[in-house]
């Protein structure tokens, strides 16, 4: 498993193949960029200079939205992640 780092998150943007009404199936290169995702890891927050560190706001089984152009993309045991830092993480859907 990944473990993020500071104030990093993973999240999980595997998509499921999407099929039309009429059956045709989408592939990638027609969808857009997904900007929604489960968080799957959280690392232990911001440190400071003193030493204190401030835990992250979301946690992990979170949905969350997050800038389109964000993070970093990995895959890892062919599942694909994003990495993220906590400030490009815009809203936790409840």
């Amino acid at each position: 498993m990944l473990r993020p780092l500071g104030n990093r998150v993973i999240v999980d943007i595997s998509e499921k193949e999407e099929t039309t009404k009429s059956g045709i199936i989408l592939t990638d290169a027609s969808k857009e960029k997904p900007v929604q995702g489960r968080v799957v890891a959280v690392g232990p927050g911001n440190v400071f200079e003193n030493g204190t560190v401030t835990p992250l706001d979301v946690e992990v089984g979170e949905t969350v939205i997050y800038s389109k152009y964000a993070g970093v993309e990995v895959e890892h045991d062919g599942k694909d992640y994003l990495i993220l830092t906590d400030n490009e993480i815009l809203a936790v859907i409840e």
